[in-house]
C-alpha cells in the first residue's frame, strides 16, 4: 500500500464515491471521516472553505473539489491509469466527467436523491413532487439520450474503466438509494455500462460501506462502519451545524 492520506466525505456521496474509487483501484492507503452530507463543524469549514466534501489531505495538501483531487491522484500515482492515455481521448472523458459532475448531478443528486431523502431531513420539509416528477420523466432520460449513442455495447467508454465511466457510475449509485433504476429496454447500452463499473472491486468494496451509512443511525454509523472494515480517522470534523442547500458538495 502507498502512504496514508485523509478523506473527509461521506460514503453516499458521488462526489465522494468517485475519488474513494480512485484510491481503491489505485492501492492507495487511506482513512476516512465519513461525516453526514451538509454537516461540518469550525475545523471543517478552515480546511473547506466552500464547505464541500470531498477534502483530500495529503501532508500540508488539502484540496475540496471531485475533479482537482483525482487529477492529482492520477499525476501522483499514475499506475493503474484512470485517464485515457490519448489527449483527444482524455479530453472528452474529461468532458464527460464534467457532465456527470453538473448534468447527472442536478437530476439524480439534486432533484431525485436530496429533495426524496435529505431535504425533510436537513429543513424539515417534504419533497418537492413536481420537481421529483420532472427530474424522472423529463431531465434524467434528456440525460440520458445524450448518453446512450456514446457508449459501447460492450466494455468501457475508453477501453479500461476511466474517470468517465466512475464518474457517470458514482451519480447513478445515489440514485439507486432513493430506488431510481434505469430502463434497460429504453438505454441498454448505459444500463450495461453502469452494471459493468458497479462491478469494478473498488466499487463492490464501497457498496458495503454505503449500506451501512444507509441502514444505521447517524449516531452509530462510525461505530458501524469501523466493524464492517472501514479505516476511520480517530477523530471527526463533522457535527456542525447543517449547511445551507446551495452549498453543494463537488
Amino acid at each position: 500500500m502507498m502512504p496514508g492520506l485523509t478523506v473527509i466525505g461521506s460514503y453516499i456521496s458521488p462526489y465522494v464515491r468517485k475519488v474513494l474509487v480512485f484510491l481503491e483501484t489505485k492501492g492507495i492507503d487511506y482513512e476516512i471521516d465519513p461525516i453526514a452530507p451538509f454537516v461540518g463543524n469550525e475545523v471543517f469549514a478552515k480546511l473547506s472553505p466552500l464547505k464541500r466534501v470531498p477534502v483530500l489531505i495529503d501532508g500540508d495538501l488539502v484540496l475540496t473539489d471531485s475533479s482537482v483531487i483525482c487529477q492529482y491522484l492520477e499525476d501522483k500515482f499514475p499506475e493503474p491509469s484512470l485517464y485515457p492515455r490519448d489527449i483527444a481521448q482524455r479530453a472528452r472523458a474529461r468532458w464527460l466527467e464534467e457532465y456527470a459532475d453538473t448534468r447527472l448531478a442536478d437530476g439524480l443528486v439534486w432533484r431525485l436523491f436530496y429533495e426524496i431523502s435529505i431535504k425533510k431531513r436537513t429543513t424539515g420539509q417534504p419533497p418537492d413532487q413536481a420537481v421529483v416528477h420532472r427530474a424522472r420523466e423529463i431531465e434524467v432520460p434528456e440525460a440520458l439520450d445524450y448518453l446512450e449513442p456514446q457508449v459501447p455495447t460492450d466494455g468501457f467508454l475508453f477501453g479500461g474503466p476511466s474517470i468517465a465511466d466512475i464518474s457517470i457510475a458514482s451519480y447513478f449509485r445515489t440514485a439507486q438509494f432513493v430506488r431510481y433504476e434505469i430502463d434497460a429496454a429504453r438505454w441498454p447500452r448505459t444500463a450495461g455500462l453502469l452494471e459493468r463499473t458497479w462491478d469494478l472491486p473498488a466499487f463492490r468494496t464501497l457498496a458495503r460501506f454505503e449500506d451501512c451509512s444507509l441502514r444505521v443511525p447517524l449516531a452509530g454509523q462510525r461505530d458501524a462502519l469501523r466493524a464492517a472494515g472501514a479505516k476511520l480517522t480517530a477523530t471527526s470534523v463533522g457535527g456542525g451545524p447543517v449547511r445551507p442547500v446551495q452549498a453543494r458538495v463537488s
